[in-house]
């Protein structure tokens, strides 16, 4: 009996194997789960997801029979695809005229052959799933054959991918690129769907990415690692009061030197920061990891009850901070041990210290440096971060983020090209915001490109100098704080903007369009939430044809949060009875994936709640459409069940913006509340910061189609719509405001008989 090693695995001659098999695994280290679901004998129709170039002789090491490709016919007209077909027996397929193809592909099933197709009908030049074609149902049905799905991860950054819009152009790895592929259980013919295939190959695909072995490691050590791999390139510019700049090894000899100190000073597990975005954000986040603690950034534009309630929850008795904005934030219970960072520095020996960590940096292997701060290789599930959701609709929950959540989501970002190595990302957005935490924190410590800090996301004219004076190319924000640049900002000073994302609330259509009309720039439109550590979705700019034979392919889709992050997988679910819907229906939005936390610290009761059967629950209602991107519709919390029907607040809102024709400013000038009704279950409260009366407000919606149902009963004029440090609504504030001013008046005392 021949040795497994030489077992043959394709249909080239014997010797031919042998060298393509021995030169692929130089260059691949392909692993797979799922191989026993494999049927050894008869007909098999396989279908993969399609990153590379490189999937077939993947998917072949891993495979354990010879399959036979279906690949596009017109290639076959260059000399080397004509024979490269031929000795591997593979089937071409024409778009045009597919039906030869799929007839030759199911007579090979039918003669009990493995055959594998790439359901997408191209490769991916963004990364991620695209529109799944029918042409693998046909060919299912028309051979009875049993269908499995496959997910390949790992080569998307390889240099036979499109990554970067660049193909083949791109650095070689130096090692085995890791792969890992995972193979499902198999589906009749009948069962085998364009939805099935979506759901198996995103599934499977979340899988696969699991299996990285990046994810394995520690953040500290990841960051140590690429600063001292560039100690001289400027990282920070830091515009706080007078412009300070920071290299990789600058930064790297900061944090050295306050870790080794915290190590030595602190015993407890946390410490809180409070600092705004800038050098010192950066320079104690990095040195608390780096000395075994876990960072938590605290909110300090919150209310006092619920700062005090974060510190319970975290067990937090030393904060980090600065002198100067202790003095301005009188409301913060600072701790008795609240300590400033740059007298900290100094007590730990200051620039004299910093000179040895800097040498290293310049001299040592980048390891080597890690080394000498003893961080350990492996982080994994471990907790890195702590951050508390806002509190918008209750009180503060502590989200522990771990080292796998946080680099799985820096990866899954880095995987779309929108914020390369040779970036300028304006970061503005309160660290103590996961948007600010992962992306504009974390994510460039890992990639050591360029960043701008301006301590305020509300200082628009800091902003605006900022973008022009450093060259900014990409600005991340909310589109509250976003806005004022409309106002304010003249197109030639944003003409280096290359991209600009939003996140955190609904991208406004009007202000989408009032941006690209002005500046000539696109918003990109992506979501989360901060137990996603936090990117879910995002656009991204449509990948330019590399080829001139290539099909046009899209990035972003408008009145969309962009398709899932790639080894993210969903659910779409009915929100009272959590049955399965089918992707394009509107339900419950449900995830999995390597970024998605694992529980609320110290919560067990609000950690079971937020899952569903291992899924974690979004509590937003949202849909798919075919092409894999997600329409969020509104929050769950944000719709009143009245008299059995489900009321939008989002969309009663808009309809009474646009019925009035009224102007959107830096926060909204209405908003909707659900508060308890004993006739209707719910009735709807609108908070206005205009003058307007029932009578007017019933005009105008009935005039637009508005059902009456829907026509909010109660008026309740303020000055202004509670927000968030975050750019968020402050729901709970708005609630109360709206259960206080609809509360029924205590009786009038009684005259004494």
């Amino acid at each position: 009996m021949p040795s497994p090693l030489f077992r043959r695995r394709t249909h080239l001659p014997f010797l031919l194997e042998l060298l393509a098999s021995a030169f692929a695994r130089l260059l691949y280290r392909v692993r797979s789960s799922g191989q026993e679901n494999f049927p050894a004998v008869g007909g098999v129709l396989l279908i993969t997801n399609h990153i590379s170039y490189a999937d077939v002789i993947a998917i072949q090491l891993a495979c354990p029979r010879p399959l036979r490709f279906i690949g596009y016919k017109d290639l076959q007209k260059k000399p080397f695809f004509e024979w490269a077909f031929k000795i591997t027996g593979s089937i071409g397929i024409s778009a045009s005229q597919p039906r030869e193809g799929m007839r030759l592909a199911a007579q090979a099933l039918k003669r009990g052959e493995a055959v594998c197709i790439c359901p997408e009908g191209q490769i991916s030049r963004t990364g991620q799933l695209m529109e799944i074609k029918r042409g693998f149902e046909v060919i299912a049905r028309q051979a009875q054959a049993p269908v499995i799905a496959a997910a390949i991860d790992g080569l998307w950054d390889s240099i036979f991918s499109f990554s970067g819009n660049r193909f083949i152009w791109k650095l070689p790895r130096i090692k085995r690129t890791p792969v890992f592929i995972a193979f499902g259980p198999p589906a009749t013919a009948d069962q085998a769907s364009t939805t099935w295939a979506r759901r198996e190959l995103l599934d499977l695909g979340e899988q696969a990415f699991n299996e990285r072995p990046l994810l394995k490691r520690h953040l500290g050590r990841e960051c140590v690692r690429t600063l001292t791999r560039h100690p001289r390139r400027t990282f920070i510019i830091d515009r706080t009061m007078a412009r300070q700049v920071l290299s990789c090894g600058q930064l790297f000899a900061a944090a050295a030197v306050l870790a080794r100190h915290l190590r030595r000073h602190v015993k407890e597990p946390r410490i809180g920061i409070v600092l705004p975005p800038g050098a010192g954000a950066f320079i104690a986040n990095l040195g608390v990891i780096c000395a075994g603690k876990i960072p938590v950034n605290l909110n300090f534009t919150t209310g006092r009850a619920a700062s005090e309630a974060s510190l319970l929850i975290g067990g937090i008795s030393t904060v980090i901070s600065a002198d100067v904005l202790r003095a301005k934030i009188t409301t913060f219970p600072w701790p008795a041990r609240t300590l400033d960072l740059k007298t900290e520095l100094t007590k730990a020996g200051g620039k004299r210290a910093m000179l040895p960590w800097l040498l290293a940096a310049w001299f040592l292997p980048n390891q080597w440096c890690a080394n000498l701060l003893r961080i350990p290789k492996t982080g994994d599930r471990t907790e890195a971060g702590l951050l508390f959701t806002s509190g918008s609709s209750g009180e503060p929950k502590g989200v522990a983020l771990t080292h796998r959540n946080i680099l799985a989501n820096c990866t899954q970002i880095s995987s779309l090209s929108i914020l390369p190595e040779t970036c300028v990302l304006l970061a503005c957005l309160p660290v103590f915001h996961s948007f600010g935490f992962t992306v504009t924190l974390w994510y460039p410590m890992l990639r050591s490109c360029q960043v701008i800090t301006v301590p305020s996301p509300l200082d628009t004219r800091k902003i605006i100098d900022a973008i022009r004076e450093e060259q900014v190319t990409v600005m991340l924000g909310t589109p509250t704080f976003i806005r004022p640049l409309l106002k304010k900002a003249l197109p030639s000073e944003l003409r280096t903007l290359d991209l600009i994302v939003t996140g955190a609330e609904k991208l406004p259509e009007e202000l989408r369009h009032a941006f690209h009309e002005r500046f000539h720039l696109d918003i990109l439109q992506g979501y989360g939430l901060t137990e996603t550590t936090p990117a879910a979705n995002l656009n991204q700019p449509h990948p330019r044809a590399v080829f001139a034979s290539n099909e046009l392919q899209i990035g972003h889709w408008t009145g969309s949060v962009g398709r899932m992050m790639p080894g993210m997988t969903a659910r779409i679910v009915d929100p009272d009875t959590k049955k399965t819907l089918a992707m394009n229906e509107t339900g419950l939005v449900l995830f999995r994936g390597a970024n998605v936390f694992t529980g609320y610290l110290g919560q067990p009761a609000k950690t079971a709640a937020a899952f569903h059967d291992g899924w974690f629950i979004s509590g937003d209602l949202g849909r798919f459409n075919d092409d894999g991107f997600l329409f969020i519709e509104g929050r769950l919390s944000r719709f009143s069940k009245i008299a059995g029907e489900m009321v939008p607040h989002g969309n009663v809102e808009q309809t009474i913006i646009e019925a009035f024709a009224w102007q959107l400013q830096e926060s909204p000038p209405v908003f909707i509340a659900g508060i308890p009704d004993a006739t209707k279950g719910e009735a709807l409260v609108l908070l206005c910061t205009q003058e307007l009366s029932p009578e007017q407000l019933r005009q105008k919606l009935s005039t637009a189609g508005v059902p009456n149902l829907w026509i909010p009963k109660h008026i309740v004029h303020v000055d202004a719509i509670p927000m968030l440090g975050t750019g968020k609504t402050d729901l709970k504030k708005c609630l109360d405001l709206a259960l206080a001013a609809t509360a029924p008046l205590p009786p009038a005392p009684t005259a004494p008989s």
